[in-house]
């Protein structure tokens, strides 16, 4: 996956590692502070953004790194998340596991032949045992039998890219949750329903994955490959029309499904998203460009029916 080809600067300001002293006494204020006080307004959305390449993190000519760089002031603009929640495609188990860290999240640098200075950069989120508790008590209700916790696991690309654009400053607690590839889009959609209720204590439920993920598909053209074009765009109509069950089927329903994914893991954050939103559920796009020819970086709002309240 190393496509990046040049070096970048990097403003590094806000991801140095000098905080090792003083974070670990801050942690615990933030997190207590944003899981027992009230947001400015709870987060009823739901949000699936497609995370692309890792070098997002540095290359400014993306305009995914712009669109998420103005998320907070577009989507959110007076809404506060008192923890954030996030099903990343890069963090495959067999049965459902949240990681569950007091103190710092550990930030993995899971991608292979970039730029050196991306392997600087630090996201310090801190964890949050007592959502990830909730994670595990509200599926388990809902009938997954079996749900872990992890207790080192830190946060793959998949969730701290999109974060440190979206949050720079760090200071919200994160949970990241597993996808199971072994399971189809009809589990991962029941996941999500599961996880629905969190909306209402204040967490911002993220599905991080990608619109279309062929990695050997991608090259230089600047011209989109004719079957991203196609997947892409059934995906976006079944998403605006609510046709939540053919999403959910996608593998059987979309033209080009096993190019655009030849392996689910990219593709289960939506799903899992989307049944957070609930039924019914029109989605919005919300972003949408393409690099490398066949890599889509559409993201998309799902509002919730009771949005006014």
């Amino acid at each position: 996956m190393g496509i990046c080809k040049t070096s970048y600067p990097i403003n590094s300001s806000l991801y140095e590692e000098d905080f090792d002293s003083k974070l670990n006494i801050e942690i615990e204020e933030i997190r207590v502070l944003n899981m027992s006080c009230p947001a400015i307004s709870p987060v009823k959305e739901t949000f699936f953004i497609s995370h692309g390449s890792p070098t997002l993190s540095i290359d400014e000519s993306l305009p995914a790194r712009n669109f998420l760089k103005s998320f907070k002031q577009k989507f959110l603009i007076n809404q506060k998340p008192n923890s954030i929640l996030v099903i990343s495609a890069h963090w495959e188990t067999s049965e459902p596991t949240v990681n569950s860290i007091r103190g710092r999240n550990e930030t993995i640098h899971d991608f292979y032949g970039f730029p050196k200075s991306m392997y600087q950069l630090k996201y310090p989120a801190p964890g949050s045992p007592e959502l990830a508790k909730r994670v595990k008590d509200v599926l388990m209700a809902s009938g997954f039998p079996i749900v872990h916790e992890d207790k080192k696991r830190g946060l793959d690309h998949g969730a701290w890219v999109p974060l440190m654009l979206m949050y720079p400053e760090a200071d919200i607690p994160v949970c990241q949750l597993s996808v199971q590839p072994n399971r189809d889009g009809t589990y991962h959609y029941n996941l999500g329903k599961a996880l629905a209720s969190l909306k209402d204590e204040g967490v911002l439920i993220i599905g991080s994955g990608s619109a279309t993920h062929n990695l050997r598909a991608l090259g230089p053209s600047k011209n989109v490959s004719s079957w991203a074009l196609e997947f892409d765009n059934w995906l976006k109509d079944a998403l605006l029309s609510g046709r939540h069950q053919d999403v959910n089927n996608y593998d059987m329903k979309a033209p080009h499904a096993k190019v655009a994914h030849p392996w689910p893991e990219h593709i289960y954050p939506l799903h899992v998203a989307l049944g957070a939103a609930g039924e019914g559920v029109n989605g919005e796009l919300i972003h949408h460009s393409w690099d490398l020819g066949a890599l889509s970086y559409a993201s998309y709002r799902f509002p919730s029916l009771n949005r006014s309240s």
